[in-house]
């Protein structure tokens, strides 16, 4: 049985992934991955390198924390990099520097252009606190508080797990399951009472692993297939379809 949420009656708990399922940022990650990467590998292998693809960032980067993102990339390239240090400068030929170049050039997109919210997110959201559920942001995102404030969004989740509080505690990202587990237990939910909704391969994963009540795909990119190969229990385009009858 369902509620009107589109969920089952058993959950209490949503855990809410950021780029992509709240704000339009993904397509903005992905640019400017492409702009680090495709630099990168020019200056190593010159203008005849194999650029960055929208498939790569798919199977390799998205959802993940950032320096995994680079490692896991280059490691399908066939490149080592050595880790370097956190604080490591944008030109630094390391995994941190690679890291924190893509970093820079993202905060310069958002603060150039803006952060916008997804609507059928929001008001999805609002219909989930007005039933009583409990709600979670969970992202890799060190920037996670500041895009949440930028859209005013910040209350309607009763915590955070992001980047910075991974960090704090130890947690690693996706496709591992502990930054959505952690979500969880801030929330006294056990995972089979909580639902995870995620635009990410990788999230996908997560949410599968950690055995989570319900798994809602968002598929922005027309990856429906490959959503529900890793791990979905339903796909929709927006978050509105769910409380719809869709």
């Amino acid at each position: 049985m369902t509620t009107q949420l589109g969920l089952p009656e058993t959950i209490l708990a949503c855990l809410f992934d950021l780029d992509g399922v709240v704000t339009k940022t993904a397509v903005v990650h992905a640019a400017a991955w492409k702009e680090t990467f495709d630099a990168f590998l020019r200056e190593r292998d010159g203008d005849g390198f194999r650029p960055f693809t929208d498939a790569d960032y798919g199977e390799y980067v998205d959802g993940r924390p950032r320096a995994d993102g680079v490692r896991t990339f280059l490691a399908s390239r066939g490149i080592e990099l050595p880790e370097g240090a956190p604080d490591d400068p944008p030109d630094a030929r390391t995994v941190n520097g690679l890291g924190n170049r893509k970093n820079d050039l993202l905060l310069k997109k958002i603060r150039t252009d803006g952060v916008e919210a997804y609507d059928g997110t929001l008001r999805y959201l609002a219909a989930v606190r007005a039933a009583g559920l409990r709600t979670a942001i969970v992202s890799s995102s060190a920037n996670t508080v500041d895009v949440l404030r930028s859209i005013d969004a910040e209350h309607l989740f009763d915590t955070r797990i992001d980047g910075v509080v991974a960090r704090e505690r130890g947690l690693p990202g996706k496709p591992r399951p502990d930054t959505f587990l952690a979500a969880a237990r801030d929330l006294g939910v056990e995972p089979s009472r909580a639902a995870v909704f995620e635009d990410a391969l990788a999230g996908m994963d997560a949410g599968r692993s950690g055995h989570f009540g319900y798994v809602v795909g968002v598929d922005r990119v027309g990856q429906t297939d490959a959503l529900y190969a890793h791990g979905a229990d339903r796909v929709v385009r927006d978050l509105a379809e769910l409380g719809s009858g869709r």
